[in-house]
């Protein structure tokens, strides 16, 4: 035995996973443990904005505005979704365009990274790079967004609850957990 954990290896991705949640809750680092994981290509549909822009996101936002964001982040989801099985992270507003939640549920699997209100502010409040949290009150618009945004969340496919202190190892084990109950999207090789 070469000390590797055959439990993973024995599985087969069919369905692209893509991870859906408030900013902070962990969609990027629990995505790439996932992808790891299940041994497939890990996506960013933020970092492939950012790279076909030449600019950051909220670079795009000051420019252009959220609406042309938006419209982009579509565009390139889509394309992703087209590629071979993966896990793709997307940015805490995608699942929140109705085009992008048929989509995703199409041809993919929206798995809700859940995480409370405190663990997101823990994880975001010394950030610079939300610029939807570029306001007077940081904490007061992340927790308008996030009573806006958990109803629609609650529309996704599977949900995981994302906890303060559990490793980001132990988060992708709990959405292969998740993952195993529907074989149209995980199975045994």
């Amino acid at each position: 035995m070469d000390g590797r954990d055959t439990s993973v290896q024995a599985l087969k991705l069919k369905k692209t996973v893509v991870m859906v949640g408030m900013m902070g809750a962990g969609k990027t680092a629990v995505g790439r443990a996932l992808a790891a994981a299940l041994r497939v290509p890990f996506r960013d549909s933020d970092a492939e904005i950012e790279r076909a822009a030449n600019m950051s996101i909220a670079e795009i936002f000051a420019r252009d505005g959220e609406p042309f964001f938006r419209q982009k982040e579509t565009q390139v989801i889509g394309r992703l979704l087209d590629g071979a099985p993966a896990v793709l992270s997307t940015g805490g507003g995608a699942y929140m365009r109705e085009e992008n939640r048929a989509m995703i549920t199409a041809r993919g699997v929206a798995v809700w990274l859940d995480a409370e209100l405190p663990v997101l502010w823990n994880r975001v409040k010394h950030k610079d790079t939300r610029p939807l949290l570029r306001t007077a009150d940081p904490y007061a618009t992340l927790r308008e967004i996030y009573q806006q945004r958990v109803p629609v969340y609650a529309l996704s496919d599977l949900m995981v609850k994302s906890e303060q202190g559990k490793s980001i190892d132990a988060m992708a084990a709990r959405v292969i957990e998740a993952l195993k109950t529907r074989p149209d999207v995980l199975a045994e090789d």
